[in-house]
């Protein structure tokens, strides 16, 4: 009974599983990318004009990005919290969005439908701050595989929602509204006590390079999945009963990255320490009063000065026991009192605080390069469901869920050869 206490308490402690859960959250966050199967709705039952419907899309722009209250506060409540936040504000802004398109609350003026819409989009951001967080604290020699994945599953989650909104076969096209309010907001609440930070860096594996490429191929075979469901349901009456299958089955390739997790929890092959973790003293593992700021100072400061110029020339094998050897020496000497820890700026790479990242020309580069990038995107996106039935094609949707699965793969891609360019050749990925 103990045995098996420990190992479901190490299974809720793995990194991978908090990864899985922001994986799942980001499936449901992609309310953005809905807003081209919603507006048409939108527009016919409150008699707006295109000029209107383009309000609406920026407002649902503006909460879609004003992320900067939700990173605020992801410094000071626990990821839970900014979950929870989320989960209301997404189901106060397009709950009640829904209950003036059915005509359950009297109509609002505009200016207030705008504000709805922000508040519900804006409830996006606080889910992808704590994924984010959560996981690229856990992660911190991956940051370019985690972001590009969970990034792309927030695209995606226009497609997943769109599939799970086939399931209803429901005529009343204001329902996928309704789907959208409770839908992501019950899986928020569901998983907000999982995704957190859980000292990520001392679980590193040798098996971590194939269960990343195992989320790599279920994101592939998903997005071909999608891509075929999407086209057959488009092209062929299908009843309710297969439509039922085709969703079971996407619901089947998300489950499947929790093998990884369970995985390395119940098999003793799995489970072996790392070279890094096998290396660190006992005084070092034991000591509850050492904080994590600390050891990521160690980690990324320190060991960067300490470290001799050759140890880079090595295999990659033996330069991580001599990192590790290194560390382990400047742990026990900061214990002892024969090396201070030094507070100083981060290196690229390392975890900035805002005052840090305001200052930097980086920030500011990815900052003009996204504004000025992104609008055009943005824009078809916003307008995709008026452009199709301007062109007399009835399903929206399916333009929705195509734009919204190359758009997974993008960012997929882009996070996978990101990484590899800045590993590889040292050159920079924007």
């Amino acid at each position: 009974m103990g045995c098996f206490s420990e190992s479901l308490s190490s299974f809720f402690n793995n990194r991978w599983l908090v990864f899985v859960a922001a994986m799942w959250v980001q499936s449901c966050a992609g309310i953005g990318y809905l807003f081209g199967s919603i507006s048409p709705t939108i527009k016919t039952s409150l008699n707006y004009n295109q000029r209107q419907v383009a309000r609406l899309g920026v407002a649902k722009d503006l909460g879609d990005s004003v992320g900067f209250l939700a990173g605020g506060l992801s410094e000071i409540l626990p990821l839970w919290g900014v979950l929870l936040i989320g989960a209301v504000q997404n189901f106060v802004g397009y709950g009640w969005v829904w209950l003036v398109v059915t005509g359950i609350a009297p109509v609002l003026p505009l200016w207030a439908m705008c504000i709805l819409i922000f508040v519900g989009t804006n409830g996006e951001t606080y889910f992808n701050t704590a994924a984010l967080v959560s996981c690229v604290q856990n992660f911190p020699k991956s940051r370019g595989p985690i972001v590009g994945i969970l990034k792309g599953f927030a695209g995606l989650g226009g497609a997943i929602l769109t599939q799970m909104y086939a399931v209803m076969n429901s005529p009343d096209h204001a329902s996928l509204i309704f789907m959208v309010a409770v839908g992501p907001t019950m899986v928020a609440i569901a998983l907000m006590f999982i995704i957190r930070p859980v000292g990520g860096h001392k679980q590193i594996r040798s098996s971590d390079g194939f269960s990343f490429s195992i989320v790599y191929s279920v994101c592939l075979i998903l997005a071909a999945y999608l891509m075929g469901v999407m086209l057959v349901e488009d092209l062929v009456d299908l009843s309710e009963t297969v439509v039922i299958i085709f969703t079971v089955g996407l619901l089947v390739l998300l489950l499947i990255p929790i093998a990884i997790p369970v995985a390395l929890t119940f098999s003793s092959r799995w489970s072996r320490p790392s070279v890094e973790e096998a290396l660190l003293s006992d005084s070092q593992k034991q000591d509850p009063g050492k904080s994590e700021d600390d050891s990521q100072d160690i980690i990324f400061s320190e060991v960067e000065d300490e470290k001799p110029k050759e140890v880079d020339l090595l295999p990659a094998h033996e330069r991580q026991k001599r990192i590790a050897q290194l560390q382990t020496r400047l742990a026990q000497a900061a214990a002892e009192g024969a090396v201070r820890i030094q507070k100083r700026r981060p290196r690229r790479g390392e975890d900035f605080t805002m005052m840090e990242a305001l200052i930097k020309a980086d920030l500011w580069l990815m900052f003009f390069s996204l504004l000025l990038g992104s609008g055009s995107g943005l824009t078809v996106i916003d307008n995709l469901g008026q452009m199709s039935q301007s062109l007399g094609y009835d399903n929206t949707h399916v333009f929705v869920s195509m734009i919204s699965i190359w758009n997974f793969l993008g960012r997929i891609g882009g996070g996978y050869f990101s990484e590899q360019i800045v590993r590889d050749y040292a050159y920079p990925s924007l």
